[in-house]
């Protein structure tokens, strides 16, 4: 039988070394408590960097949209008559005139829409946006990036179109090489709804097709 002075040291012994695991496990907690805040902190610098850089992105869009964009071709004096005759085939979209009486829904289409009814669509303040047939996957995808979201934007290929992407609002027009000009997000937020459109605020859902 041990007696009472071992009794005593196994008692410490084992306070001791329970001790030991009350400290180890505080400092393992520590460890993830700084990780996890590290990670964060992380988190959070990266999210505050891509809003700000998101927002003095649209800062310097909005900007350049109050300047004159360079190429982009003006029509003033545009008949706007609903008729129902169709427009004749050209290798650009009209930039206003007489039109079909009922809009083109705004939105994307994976075919060509109605010129006559994407015209009337026009006339309500959008744009439309229009790309030959064979342009790049990447640059549709692109496109498309950039009208999402937009209600009042119109994306359609467009036969014999004469560049690979035109820009088209009301009486306002821009021929581009390519989908990723700069240029492209000025019109957007230069001329949808913009201070061109005959019917700023009329409807562009509820009338002709169905986009994707």
């Amino acid at each position: 039988m041990s007696n009472p002075k071992q009794r005593a040291d196994r008692l410490a012994k084992v306070a001791a070394l329970r001790a030991e695991q009350v400290r180890r496990e505080r400092r393992r907690q520590l460890v993830i408590v700084a990780a996890v805040a590290v990670v964060i902190l992380a988190l959070v610098g990266t999210t505050t960097a891509v809003i700000l850089g998101a927002r003095t992105e649209q800062a310097a869009v909005e900007a350049a949209a109050e300047q004159p964009i360079p190429d982009v071709e003006e029509t003033t004096d545009l008949s706007a008559n609903h008729v129902e005759a169709a427009i004749a085939p050209s290798a650009r979209p009209p930039l206003g005139g007489d039109h079909d009486p009922v809009w083109q829904n705004c939105g994307t289409y994976d075919d060509p829409v109605p010129t006559a009814n994407a015209v009337h669509s026009l006339e309500h303040g959008a744009v439309w946006v229009t790309y030959q047939p064979d342009l790049p996957a990447d640059e549709l995808a692109t496109l498309r990036e950039l009208v999402e979201g937009e209600a009042y934007a119109l994306l359609s290929p467009y036969p014999d179109l004469a560049a690979p992407v035109v820009l088209t609002a009301w009486g306002v027009q821009l021929e581009l090489d390519d989908a990723g000009d700069e240029r492209i997000p000025t019109f957007l937020t230069k001329y949808l709804q913009g201070e061109q459109t005959p019917e700023p605020g009329a409807s562009c859902t509820g009338g002709n097709g169905t986009p994707l």
